[in-house]
């Protein structure tokens, strides 16, 4: 399943992750992002112990999306050693973002 990252708990989960981080920034109220949400899901059950996979509320977590100017969601961030290598701004099929995962393993 994957963690609920909030604005509190962002740096000790994303940054000082020893592991590929795959960040799903998305609102309730957004469409595309509730595509997106059940891929992000089967990812986070794939990859577990492999790689960290968060979803970040945008409505209820202003600070870590103002941090790195999420304006569109759904936008998936990856990090590796706590910096950002890859994006995908969009709903994209299952295998794009595992594809971007596979590639920072």
């Amino acid at each position: 399943m994957a963690l609920e990252i909030t604005d509190a708990n962002f740096e000790e989960i994303v940054l000082k992750s020893d592991k590929p981080v795959l960040l799903d920034f998305w609102a309730v109220w957004c469409g595309p992002c509730r595509m997106v949400g059940p891929l992000v899901e089967e990812i986070a059950n794939e990859y577990e112990g492999k790689a960290v996979v968060g979803k970040v509320d945008v409505d209820s977590n202003p600070g870590v999306a103002g941090k790195f100017g999420i304006r569109n969601i759904p936008t998936l961030l990856f990090f590796k050693n706590g910096e950002i290598v890859d994006k995908q701004v969009g709903a994209v099929p299952k295998q794009v973002l595992v594809n971007k995962l596979e590639a920072i393993m």
